[in-house]
């Protein structure tokens, strides 16, 4: 059969045009990752050949060889593992079919260092072995297939597929290495590559050169299983390079070993970046099952929560049974001890962290706190050690708070804890409902994850506090005592208000002419210097969770909310002072002109954004007039 030519995926062309022009100071990075592949591959034939023995039978020990040759400028990167056949070859190689591909690709930013560590986590480090190489040829005979396939690529957009049948178990890299590239055909190179990169494979890497013997680089012993003592700040990093596919620094290594009842050892990994696939639909974890140091699963749904799922690490215990299977592992008490342990493990260092080095805990906590709250909404068992971790930007200051740390700031006569939500920061800090509690010095929480939504909902509180939204209706802010100057200030804002029957006709009035439009209008307590703001009746959903809903097509229709109106704010007055001769068409404008500013303040669009227009080019004209 003729070999067949075929295009790269465009998504390819671009990954490849990044790591082969970008990257050049990384460029040693091509051998960990094929060899990290290789490893990978040997482990799951392994975990096959648990079930399926013969798969091995012809050659059952595992091993990763490298081969330079220096008269062919060539460096073959082979190992005996699963293999692939020709339509793994295709899409492996020749596509990125998954979930997340756009994502990943609207993360690629151009920066070399930032785009790596993408490349990395997005499982295609392959191809940084176009760095290094003008042409790749790859051969590989998937385990218990017949005959093998030759893929090669010079990295310009096309390779082609043809059949070879002769090909041995497993996959074979060969890299015809560019001109000025031959520092990676010599064995000291190799050497240091493998010590500084590949040291943790449990599969060993050897080097073959002519007819020398056979030399293994690596330690070639599971990580994990060795002692604290003897493992390095960088082998521990390494580690983590290779479990996560990630180039950054974990933020976080967490190296235990359970003994008792149940055993198993953990080597967990917090990123120091954002993984791409962080909010994907699947919310899947990435800690992987060894039973024995044999591979089991990377994709083991009980092992640890969703909330969680930023974790990176292995998990290696001998008390599963070797032959377990996915569904089973699904219901193995076993397995829900493991969890809890590691868990519990996790949330112990994440709070001696936030004690012990609060600026670095911020770094993680504005990279992961959005997955970390979700623990809050579906983790029962575990929140009130959840809610000891969480943290909150506020209207007090730049830095984050805890709860504790807001409930020691609380007024006098201040029965709850007090936020706000929306999609962004600095906006909400301009949100009217905040005036109020800004004029008694009222702290609030600056809620911006759309998570916020769902846990606020169900919390019970903190200690002996609920937690009410300044968008629900009934504020209660006479209540709360405030300083000297600011119940000064509160009584003369009281002395400027219209006089209470203008205010009661124009309140009157606003409800005839909005109607359906709006569910009440009444006076405000919580405004200070806008004229209205839109608020939810208590038990309503809430306005921002409504948004999101009808944004993501789960909600149609719109709840009529709240308008609440400025008694102290001189357009307010003019009105009032107006609406006592009844309505007039100047009055209709500026009604629904205030309902339409009050929706804009919060996100929404004009009720009718023609009629708003016209309505404002109405009263404006009528301003230039005067």
């Amino acid at each position: 059969m003729a070999d067949e030519k075929l295009n790269f995926q465009a998504e390819v062309a671009r990954v490849l045009d990044i790591v082969v022009h970008s990257l050049y100071s990384h460029k040693e990075i091509f051998l960990r990752e094929l060899v990290s592949n290789a490893s990978d591959a040997c482990d799951k034939l392994r975990w096959m050949a648990l079930t399926q023995p013969e798969l091995t039978a012809d050659d059952p020990g595992f091993r990763i060889t490298l081969t330079p040759d220096k008269d062919a400028k060539t460096l073959t990167v082979a190992d005996n593992g699963v293999g692939m056949n020709r339509d793994e070859l295709i899409e492996n190689l020749g596509t990125i079919a998954r979930s997340g591909t756009g994502e990943f690709l609207r993360n690629l930013t151009g920066d070399s260092r930032k785009d790596l560590t993408l490349i990395g986590q997005f499982g295609v480090g392959f191809y940084s072995a176009f760095m290094v190489a003008k042409q790749v040829e790859v051969v590989s005979r998937k385990a218990g297939d017949a005959h093998g396939w030759r893929w090669v690529s010079d990295g310009s957009g096309t390779f082609t597929v043809g059949e070879v049948p002769d090909a041995g178990r497993g996959t074979r890299i060969v890299l015809h290495l560019k001109d000025g590239e031959e520092e990676f055909l010599e064995p000291f190179r190799l050497r240091h590559i493998v010590k500084t990169y590949s040291d943790h494979i449990a599969i060993p890497v050897q080097l073959k050169e002519g007819d020398a013997e056979v030399e293994t680089l690596n330690e070639a012993s599971a990580l994990w299983t060795r002692s604290k003592d003897d493992i390095t700040a960088e082998q521990y990093k390494e580690f983590y390079h290779h479990v996560a596919h990630a180039f950054d620094e974990p933020w976080l290594t967490l190296h235990t070993k359970a003994e008792g009842a149940i055993e198993y050892t953990g080597l967990l990994f917090i990123p120091g970046q954002k993984p791409f696939d962080l909010f994907q639909p699947d919310r899947k974890q990435h800690v992987r099952l060894y039973v024995n140091r044999v591979f089991i699963t990377d994709d083991c749904e009980g092992l640890v929560p969703a909330w969680l799922r930023f974790v990176r690490g292995v998990v290696d215990s001998p008390d599963l049974p070797l032959n377990v299977s996915r569904e089973m592992l699904q219901h193995n008490p076993l397995l829900k001890k493991i969890q809890n342990g590691l868990v519990n493990k996790l949330l112990g260092e994440l709070k001696k962290k936030a004690a012990d080095a609060p600026d670095d805990y911020a770094r993680f906590w504005d990279t992961f706190g959005a997955v970390v709250k979700e623990g809050m909404y579906e983790d029962w068992e575990r929140r009130d050690k959840i809610t000891e971790l969480v943290r909150f930007r506020t209207t007090h200051g730049e830095g984050l708070v805890s709860f504790d740390d807001y409930v020691g700031r609380m007024k006098d006569g201040q029965k709850h804890i007090y936020y706000i939500t929306g999609d962004d920061r600095a906006a909400l800090m301009q949100s009217p409902l905040l005036e109020g509690y800004r004029a008694k010095g009222v702290e609030v929480l600056l809620l911006t994850d759309p998570i916020d939504e769902f846990w606020v909902a169900n919390a019970p509180g903190y200690k002996d506090f609920s937690l009410k939204s300044v968008a629900a209706g009934g504020a209660d802010l006479a209540a709360i005592a405030g300083g000297a100057e600011e119940e000064k200030q509160a009584e003369e804002r009281k002395k400027d208000e219209a006089p209470a029957d203008q205010l009661d006709g124009l309140v009157t009035l606003l409800k005839a002419t909005l109607g359906a439009k709006v569910k009440d209008v009444r006076p405000s307590g919580r405004l200070t210097e806008s004229p209205v703001c839109l608020v939810a009746e208590e038990g309503d959903m809430p306005m921002h969770l409504e948004r999101l809903l009808r944004a993501h097509k789960q909600k149609d229709d719109e709840t009529p909310r709240i308008l609440e109106i400025n008694p102290t704010h001189g357009l307010i007055k003019h009105m009032a002072g107006r609406a006592t001769a009844g309505a007039t068409p100047e009055l209709e404008d500026l009604a629904f002109l205030l309902l339409d500013q009050a929706r804009i303040v919060e996100g929404e669009a004009p009720t009718d954004p023609i009629a708003f227009g016209k309505r404002l080019a109405r009263v404006m004209a009528k301003g230039l007039a005067v």
